[in-house]
């Protein structure tokens, strides 16, 4: 009988974010967002906070506008230093029914940082954002209902 196949180990996903403006992207990335500069070369570079790291390209790589989830402890600590350094707001952190307590922050290009933690046991579900700015509400049976 041949020997099974070893699992195979996947590492952390490091998303590429298109940019319209690097040196703007970095400095709110770094000033606003509190990530670091990890590295940077001509038209490409990566900035990373705790073991999250993120991939910022002038270039071709990604669309404007995607979205990512990123976890943190504490989605509502990182919201209230995110106001205090003038970060886009988007959302204030929220318990979903997925498991997730997200704060969702907005970038120079577009594209929406879900910062997501514990949710906070006892704090009703909320609303959720569509990329269009429309406000969606859980119902009772579990399907969600636009909010216009």
């Amino acid at each position: 009988m041949p020997d099974p196949k070893p699992e195979i180990d996947f590492g952390g996903a490091t998303p590429i974010l298109c940019v319209s403006n690097l040196q703007h992207s970095l400095d709110y990335y770094t000033r606003v967002l509190g990530f670091r500069v990890q590295f940077q070369v001509d038209g490409f570079a990566s900035v990373g906070r705790g073991r999250a790291s993120i991939m910022l390209c002038k270039r071709d790589q990604g669309k404007p506008g995607t979205w990512l989830w990123v976890g943190v402890s504490d989605a509502d600590a990182l919201h209230e230093e995110l106001k205090g350094r003038g970060a886009v707001i988007r959302h204030a952190p929220t318990n979903y029914p997925w498991g997730s307590r997200e704060l969702h922050v907005t970038d120079p290009d577009g594209h929406v940082l879900r910062f997501g933690s514990d949710v906070i046991p006892g704090e009703p579900v909320g609303d959720w954002l569509d990329r269009n700015g429309v406000r969606w509400e859980l119902q009772p049976d579990g399907s969600w209902r636009a909010n216009r």
